[in-house]
């Protein structure tokens, strides 16, 4: 989602319950974070950077979505090099405006052909076999609805590409250790409070495809209850306005256990530097995968 939303209250979300941890020796860990720069122009890309390259827990993985197919696009990629990260950053596609930037610490990303095509800019695969033992992130960007006259078809269309490569992409991929999947999908869990007419089932059917491609909602992992939101509508007359949890990380079903914390970070919205919260996915390193049970698709909406 992409309309600019004034700062302002945000409705009150329900308390969340973490999985316990086991207060042992803090485990060796690997944290990433994707965030949408809501199109940032130059001057807000000079301040999104400075942000990104001077949080208190610096991300080992960025996974940034909606970066301009313009010069700030560029400018970002640079800022975030001479910040110390390797940068994979698509070269635009046709006219669309947006594109994913994922960018890694410490380690050299590796851009891996899935077979994502002719949305490839929004849908950037990399394996990072320098990194905590093997990782691999495949950074989303759902379109959104789209004009009247195009309404939900290249979000439909984007979707069933990715629905589509889902059941082979561990295999694709090919890394001894996780595969993190992360970015702004533009849906939400068919759980989600409060519930919002304006999702379709074709959208939940997206979000269980996950599931279902042997992969697990990393934020449902760490708080199986509760909610917390990453993108707020416009104020109503009381000054409340509906949050939305449409930016997601979604982790090998094997390596649930290796889910330490998955949290949103209100701070950059809070700082007007863009409409969007971020995510942050912390996982332990060095664990061995688990056989997960088989999945199935679940009733509901």
């Amino acid at each position: 989602m992409t309309a600019r939303a004034r700062a302002g209250p945000s409705p009150t979300a329900r308390p969340l319950k973490s999985a316990p941890v086991n207060p042992s020796t803090p485990p060796a860990t690997v944290r990433a974070l994707t965030l949408n720069l809501q199109r940032a122009s130059a001057p807000r890309t000079g301040r999104l950077a400075a942000w990104l390259t001077s949080l208190e827990l610096p991300a080992d993985v960025l996974v940034l979505t909606e970066v301009s197919a313009g010069d700030s696009g560029e400018v970002l990629a640079q800022l975030l090099t001479d910040g110390g990260y390797h940068v994979v950053l698509p070269k635009p596609a046709g006219d669309d405006r947006y594109r994913v930037l994922v960018a890694c610490r410490d380690a050299i990303p590796e851009a891996v052909d899935i077979g994502a095509d002719q949305v490839a800019h929004r849908c950037v695969a990399v394996r990072i076999p320098g990194l905590a033992g093997g990782l691999a992130i495949l950074g989303l960007y759902v379109p959104s609805r789209g004009p009247r006259h195009r309404r939900n078809q290249d979000k439909r269309m984007f979707q069933d590409h990715v629905s589509a490569l889902l059941p082979t992409l561990t295999e694709t991929l090919d890394i001894r250790g996780p595969v993190v999947i992360t970015g702004d999908l533009n849906v939400v869990e068919p759980d989600h409070e409060p519930r919002y007419a304006v999702f379709g089932k074709w959208e939940y059917d997206f979000y269980r495809d996950f599931g279902l491609a042997g992969f697990v909602d990393a934020f449902r992992v760490a708080n199986p209850t509760g909610m917390d939101y990453s993108w707020f509508g416009r104020p109503s007359r009381d000054g409340q306005r509906n949050g939305y949890r449409i930016d997601h990380a979604f982790v090998t079903s094997a390596y649930r256990d290796a889910v330490l914390e998955c949290r949103y970070d209100h701070s950059a919205r809070a700082l007007e530097l863009t409409d969007h919260s971020a995510l942050t996915l912390t996982l332990t390193t060095g664990g061995k995968p688990v056989t997960p049970p088989a999945p199935g698709r679940p009733a509901g909406p």
